[in-house]
């Protein structure tokens, strides 16, 4: 009998290559990238405990997807936090407002 796929290991890549782009979507990109994490992290292990089992391709996509992860989830934990600190900066009220934003930009000498 033939090697088999993990059984995570597309899902795993897919959510983690959707948890980049998804990282501007206040918050997205981190829920993809926890699920894609817990995904890959699950057949690592299983990979691990009986590595004949599994085929190498599949391993290398379901490693792939858990970077992805990493590196969508840490981009989207940096655009929360930016966003937190725009609101406790500027105020919920200047971020719906354009133009109540460059005035407070102007006050502060940070606009033209």
């Amino acid at each position: 009998m033939g090697q088999q796929n993990l059984p995570n290991s597309t899902a795993a890549l897919v959510l983690g290559i959707l948890s980049i782009p998804g990282c501007c979507c206040y918050g997205l990109g981190l829920i993809f990238g926890i699920v894609a994490w817990v995904l890959a992290a699950g057949d690592i292990k299983k990979y691990r405990l009986n590595p004949n089992l599994y085929a190498i391709s599949s391993y290398k996509n379901t490693k792939a997807g858990k970077v992805c992860a990493i590196i969508g989830s840490i981009l989207s934990l940096l655009y929360i936090i930016c966003i937190i600190l725009m609101i406790a900066v500027f105020g919920w009220a200047a971020l719906r407002d354009p133009e109540l934003m460059k005035e407070l930009l102007r006050e502060k000498g940070l606009g033209n």
